[in-house]
């Protein structure tokens, strides 16, 4: 049983990873509006992330490769988190989803990293 809840929870990690990677090309401007604005080339790092993602959730269930998705997942989560950030400092520019919702995805961030290291505890799948 507790295989079955591992490699579950992997692929269901990896599917949506998968599913927010395909979101990048399909609510493009969403992903632009929520980058800071700051960061140049807005929209080749929607499209790139958005392709990594997509990849990510793949090699994710891959047993040669899990581990190490794992651990570029976790760099993914932190690279993505001050967008986030900007999100929930600009709100209003948001009007889809509640302050509340914006700041509730912060430590969700957090959580979605937790999950992603267990995946890189072992070299194969337990």
């Amino acid at each position: 049983m507790k295989k079955i809840l591992y490699i579950g929870s992997k692929f269901l990690l990896g599917f949506l990873l998968v599913i927010g990677g395909i979101a990048h090309f399909n609510n493009t401007e969403f992903y632009i509006k929520a980058m800071p604005s700051f960061l140049p080339f807005g929209e080749f790092i929607v499209y790139a992330s958005g392709v990594i993602e997509i990849l990510l959730g793949i090699l994710l269930v891959i047993a040669k490769t899990s581990r190490n998705a794992a651990f570029a997942i976790i760099v993914l989560f932190i690279a993505i988190f001050p967008a986030n950030v900007n999100m929930y400092l600009n709100h209003s520019d948001f009007p889809e989803m509640s302050e509340t919702a914006l700041l509730i995805r912060l430590p969700i961030q957090l959580l979605l990293i937790g999950w992603a290291y267990i995946y890189t505890r072992q070299k194969e799948d337990k």
